[in-house]
């Protein structure tokens, strides 16, 4: 088995989970919506994990929405809110405020909306990945319907200002939706506290099933649906709740409200202690990117130079780990999140994102540091030896 570091691309079922769902995919198989005996032991399971959704964000049962994942909420919050809009307004009456560090799906939904005539504003980003709050106010000047900035970069771990950021949109009379599917088990994530209107969560990134997620929707918010039919989620969401998933997500989130906040100083640790081992071994060869302090206690993103992200993580096949760049017909293509933060081209081709989780050990992070010391060193030897000096590849 691989040494597993990419906690934010998925998170493996916990064992809480899959004991918790394996009733439901045997004998309490009924649907939700039927008056028997079956169909109650289905919905109140579902209520039950309603709760459990809305006890780890500070919301209410019935604000939360269980969807088909993080991306369907997303499109739900940005698309339903538009789409109510429009009903009564031209879509270039429309103004909606993102960045452009968002994860696909709220970039794609925006885009969609902005070819049906939507104006879209995207806000650039500093260095750490920190939307530029200033520009935010400027974009604010124009009557804007939404705000949707996401918690934590999914890349490079930085934690937005949300608070700040709702309190501004909200002076202004726009809603606020974030995406919280990587902040979500890591750290506190507390809608009130926060002061958005929308939220959206997934359970893949918090050890329940893929195909999974909710959004929360602060009460008195008005939405189109995507989906429209017989009514279920408060007519918000139409289609049979898939209960075995619906109560994973509610024992997946259970489990992360039970371990806050202690989960995130370990992950904290040992991800401190990841960045320590390469920084000693590799010295000025490895560079951090993100915010220093203000990111997830899981996430280490960081460029070795004279590599590539994928070339350097296929050296090592013993280690789970995503890249921060994308290669299309030959060619190696920085990260459109680095490339935001305004990170030189050479350096963000080197980019490889280390995310570690629950089932993470000290051995794990000892292990993936020196063989990624190792394989880091060996390539700079071979460059320096057929070219005399040291190229990034």
């Amino acid at each position: 088995m691989p040494i597993y570091l990419d906690y934010n691309a998925t998170t493996p079922l916990d064992p809480a989970v899959i004991e918790a769902m394996q009733p439901f995919l045997h004998e309490h198989f009924g649907n939700p919506s039927s008056a028997h005996a079956l169909g109650h032991a289905a919905h109140d399971a579902v209520e039950r994990s309603r709760a459990h959704v809305a006890a780890l964000l500070g919301a209410r049962p019935e604000e939360i929405v269980f969807t088909s994942g993080g991306t369907e909420a997303s499109n739900l919050a940005i698309k339903g809110v538009a789409f109510h809009a429009i009903a009564t307004a031209s879509p270039s009456d429309v103004h909606i405020v993102t960045s452009g560090i968002e994860h696909p799906a709220t970039l794609e939904p925006c885009a969609f909306l902005e070819r049906l005539g939507c104006r879209i504003t995207r806000l650039p980003v500093d260095r750490h990945g920190l939307v530029d709050l200033d520009a935010l106010g400027r974009a604010l000047r124009t009557p804007t319907l939404l705000v949707s900035i996401m918690h934590a970069n999914n890349e490079v771990g930085t934690i937005q200002h949300i608070r700040e950021i709702a309190i501004a949109a909200h002076s202004r009379g726009a809603l606020v939706h974030t995406d919280a599917a990587q902040s979500t088990g890591k750290i506190t994530v507390d809608v009130h506290h926060l002061g958005v209107d929308l939220l959206t969560l997934t359970g893949h990134k918090l050890y329940a099933p893929k195909g999974i997620g909710a959004l929360y929707v602060r009460r008195g918010i008005a939405l189109e649906p995507l989906l429209h039919g017989a009514g279920h989620e408060a007519g918000r969401r139409a289609g049979t709740e898939n209960v075995p998933y619906i109560v994973g997500l509610g024992m997946a989130c259970d489990l992360a409200h039970r371990r806050l906040p202690g989960a995130a100083g370990t992950l904290r640790l040992l991800r401190d202690g990841l960045w320590a081992r390469l920084s000693d071994g590799l010295g000025d060869h490895v560079v951090l990117h993100g915010h220093p302090t203000w990111r997830l206690p899981n996430t280490l993103n960081v460029s070795f130079l004279g590599h590539t992200g994928a070339e350097l993580l296929a050296s090592v096949p013993e280690i789970a780990a995503s890249t921060g760049s994308a290669c299309h017909e030959g060619r190696v293509q920085a990260s459109p999140v680095l490339v935001a933060m305004r990170v030189p081209d050479d350096v963000a081709r080197g980019a490889v994102r280390l995310s570690l989780g629950r089932f993470t050990t000290e051995d794990d992070v000892e292990r993936a540091a020196g063989l990624l010391v190792a394989r880091s060193r060996q390539g700079r030897i071979r460059a320096r030896g057929s070219t005399g000096s040291a190229v990034p590849r």
